[in-house]
């Protein structure tokens, strides 16, 4: 089980995740709203332990983006005491709403809380059924059909090698984010590759080509690559 927990407070952040990892659950962390989204844009998680009391993006504004661009994980709310009933800004007509239940997310765990009760809630999690990545994404013309290993853009058919594919699929599933290169090597290249930041850079070349004019990939400097060209289309 793979695990994202989102909280501002770095110390934190890192002690829940290194009681989650004692427990054999894979956890990653996050220290704002952005930087979870960046990263659950990329897939993978099984559970997104999320802090509703984040600075700059709060976090049922994180909740919304999560549950409205269909990015594929469980949410498990952690709130501060004195939030369970309702309140009068809270969405929908009952208590418990105002916890981000109403936005989505599957399940909430008010602070302090201990180690166990929020591995509890994880594992319950983790063990509902997760929904189906739609087999074909599409932005700005181009389409990838995951279960056929097919891409195209504009209706012509592109002839992308596995690595060119697997990079192309990341990126559109990012929609529009930042993806660094280190996250790249990680979704999509074998362990063992032998100078990986060469070969994202060689892939991101003849990917391009591929792809033709306009340019759909744009470099960030320092930070990493991302897709251009309009509006996402969506999955569909």
């Amino acid at each position: 089980m793979r695990v994202l927990v989102v909280k501002d407070e770095e110390s934190l952040a890192e002690a829940i995740g290194a009681g989650l990892r004692r427990d054999a659950v894979t956890a990653e962390t996050a220290r704002d709203g952005r930087e979870a989204l960046a990263k659950l844009r990329l897939g993978g998680y099984d559970v997104l332990v999320l802090d509703r009391d984040l600075p700059g993006l709060h976090g049922d504004e994180v909740c919304r983006q999560v549950i409205g661009q269909r990015l594929l994980t469980r949410v498990l709310m952690l709130t501060s005491p004195g939030t369970v009933h309702h309140r009068p800004d809270a969405p929908g007509p009952g208590p418990g709403l105002g916890l981000g239940l109403g936005l989505g997310a599957d399940d909430y765990l008010t602070k302090p809380f201990t180690h166990e009760e929020l591995l509890a809630r994880i594992l319950a999690l983790g063990r509902r059924p997760r929904p189906v990545p739609a087999p074909v994404i599409a932005h700005a013309g181009v389409t990838v059909d995951t279960a056929r290993g097919l891409a195209a853009r504009d209706g012509r058919p592109l002839a992308l090698s596995h690595t060119e594919l697997g990079v192309l699929e990341v990126l559109l599933r990012a929609r529009g984010a930042v993806v660094s290169g280190d996250d790249l090597i990680e979704e999509v290249w074998e362990e063992h590759t032998s100078y990986r930041t060469n070969a994202v850079r060689v892939t991101l070349g003849t990917l391009r080509a591929k792809l033709g004019d306009p340019p759909l990939i744009e470099t960030v400097p320092g930070a990493g690559y991302r897709m251009t060209g309009g509006p996402d289309g969506g999955d569909g």
